[in-house]
């Protein structure tokens, strides 16, 4: 079984818990080509047997996400499943939000947030967060191709953004919070796209868990 699965991953189930479904599922060996937060839904590339050799292709790719975020508020993981450090009330206009987006375009520096996958001699850095270490992660240049503001009824806001890979939507918003001096957390991700492939094209999880092996 040598196959590219495209997965509507659902929120609350990791990409590495995903994958080990599939491998007792099918008994191949199988890897993902780019993971999702166990917060996020949408797009995920699962590749099996031979395929696993072409993750490093899949990794480079651009990928679409829409991504729900909510104004005054800063927490420790740039989500809603983090502790809260910081609330604002300050309201914010429809056009100032605009503006500070408008500053995020082409090439940015980003700093990955330190509840995530990002590898730290070999650990995950949120699991050393978790543990009360000090993370340190290097900032790293990303690019935003296109962003698109969906709605905005204040304190909420919804965007779609085509960003390279190497991009976290989390700390984006974080630094969107940043920049308006209220804070800024994530409320939902969700992965439309990875290169050439869409979600609409993906199937369920339980979908392809109830395929039988070929």
């Amino acid at each position: 079984m040598d196959q590219i699965l495209l997965i509507n991953k659902p929120k609350g189930i990791s990409s590495a818990q995903v994958v080990n479904l599939v491998k007792q599922k099918y008994k191949v060996k199988v890897g993902h080509a780019g993971t999702l937060d166990p917060q996020a839904s949408g797009l995920l590339i699962v590749l099996t047997g031979k395929k696993t050799k072409e993750a490093s292709h899949f990794l480079k790719l651009p990928k679409i996400y829409e991504v729900e975020a909510i104004l005054g508020i800063r927490t420790d993981t740039f989500d809603l499943e983090g502790r809260i450090l910081q609330t604002n009330l300050r309201r914010v206009l429809h056009l100032e939000l605009e503006q500070v987006l408008k500053k995020f375009q082409g090439e940015i520096w980003q700093t990955p947030p330190s509840y995530s996958a990002k590898k730290i001699k070999g650990q995950p850095a949120y699991k050393l967060a978790r543990r009360g270490q000090k993370i340190i992660l290097k900032p790293q240049k990303v690019t935003i191709y296109s962003l698109k503001l969906l709605s905005f009824r204040y304190p909420e806001f919804k965007l779609i953004l085509n960003v390279s890979s190497g991009f976290y939507v989390r700390s984006f918003i974080n630094e969107i919070g940043i920049a308006l001096g209220v804070g800024a957390t994530v409320k939902n991700i969700k992965r439309l796209a990875i290169g050439p492939y869409h979600l609409d094209e993906a199937q369920t999880l339980e979908a392809i868990l109830d395929k039988s092996p070929r």
